[in-house]
């Protein structure tokens, strides 16, 4: 059995079961809640790093982060579902970088209010930090991926990137996205599990 250490909230994390699921590999992973900001988490000792979303395998051997999870996920399934072969890898690893990239700057500003007192914060940095989500959200409104059979894993990140903003910034990036948001609703009626790993907390 495969664990992976997550958070029910992390897109990351989020990214990884979406995508054991259009695998068809959820039945082979137990799904076990990490605290990190706790100096006692076991998962401390099993990524050095204190980070989720981290898979231990059966060997007790682990693995780490979301893309190398994903790609190991592929691999346990036969490869080539998610991350295809060929000119084709790098479209959906390129967009799974920008996907990661966007969530990366939003979690940035989330913990930026969350953890550092406010007379502590830096405005510019918190604004560089939106600059980066919307030109991201630009250049995705601009070219929305196209469905072409089970999504892919540039699509699944992409769907966790923007599920993220509507978690932590709800509205905020649907009004000058429409292209955006109606590829997001056509995911989510297309992937069950996008609705079934939603945070509902």
């Amino acid at each position: 059995m495969l664990t992976l250490r997550s958070s029910p909230a992390s897109p990351f994390g989020r990214k990884v079961k979406i995508a054991a699921s259009v695998l068809g590999l959820m039945d082979q992973i137990a799904v076990v809640v990490a605290d990190t900001g706790d100096p006692a988490e076991p998962l401390r000792q099993q990524n050095p790093l204190g980070k989720i979303p981290t898979l231990v395998l059966p060997n007790g051997e682990t693995l780490f982060d979301s893309r190398v999870i994903v790609e190991y996920l592929d691999h346990l399934a036969g490869g080539g579902r998610l991350i295809p072969a060929g000119e084709a890898r790098f479209a959906q690893l390129r967009l799974q970088a920008l996907a990661d990239g966007l969530c990366d700057a939003a979690l940035l500003q989330v913990y930026e209010t969350r953890f550092r007192p406010e007379e502590g914060r830096n405005a510019a940095w918190v604004a560089n930090q939106a600059s980066k989500v919307s030109r991201a959200l630009t250049a995705l409104e601009l070219a929305p991926p196209a469905y072409e059979g089970a999504p892919r894993i540039g699509e699944i990140a992409l769907a966790c990137a923007l599920g993220y903003l509507d978690l932590r910034f709800p509205g905020s990036w649907r009004a000058e996205h429409p292209a955006l948001v109606a590829w997001l609703d056509a995911f989510a009626a297309r992937v069950p599990s996008f609705e079934e790993t939603r945070f509902k907390g």
